[in-house]
């Protein structure tokens, strides 16, 4: 076991853990942040997607030892009353079915927007392509995606 400093949605926490442990454990497990959620474990089908300085990374395969000091954004602390931008267009769209694949998905859109604020509709698809929606609500996806970057402007 080894102890990190993790700055986690704004806070420093402290965790013990051993150091390959995946990020996705270390946050459900440990630091009971549940919103981001197991899929596959090796990083396709986008469920446990968080930010790490802003990128999109799947938590499932990046061990806690490789975080260093870098900051991560949660689900959770993506926004304080769900109003980012992504999350009001997930609303609005009404794209959840299951809800399973949506933190993800919603970590996804929000920090591809955060480096592309005007895509095209072929960007969009690609930047979203890695996450897996079991129920097929990539049309909704897809038009959340567009209807936050116009709300984002």
């Amino acid at each position: 076991m080894a102890s990190f400093n993790l700055k986690i949605n704004g806070t420093t926490l402290e965790v013990e853990a051993d150091p390959s442990t995946p990020m996705l454990w270390v946050l459900r497990d440990h630091l009971k942040l549940v919103g981001t959620k197991f899929g596959c474990g090796i990083a396709q089908c986008g469920a446990c997607t968080v930010h790490l300085e802003d990128n999109a990374v799947r938590s499932c395969q990046l061990p806690v030892s490789a975080v260093g000091d870098q900051k991560i954004t949660t689900i959770e602390g993506l926004s304080e009353n769900g109003d980012h931008p992504v999350q009001k267009a997930w609303l609005e769209v009404d794209v959840p079915q299951c809800g399973y694949c949506q933190a993800g998905q919603i970590m996804t859109a929000s920090a591809f927007l955060k480096n592309n604020p005007n895509p095209t509709d072929e960007e969009i698809s690609t930047a979203m392509n890695g996450n897996i929606c079991r129920c097929g609500t990539y049309t909704r996806i897809k038009k959340a995606v567009k209807l936050a970057a116009a709300d984002s402007k």
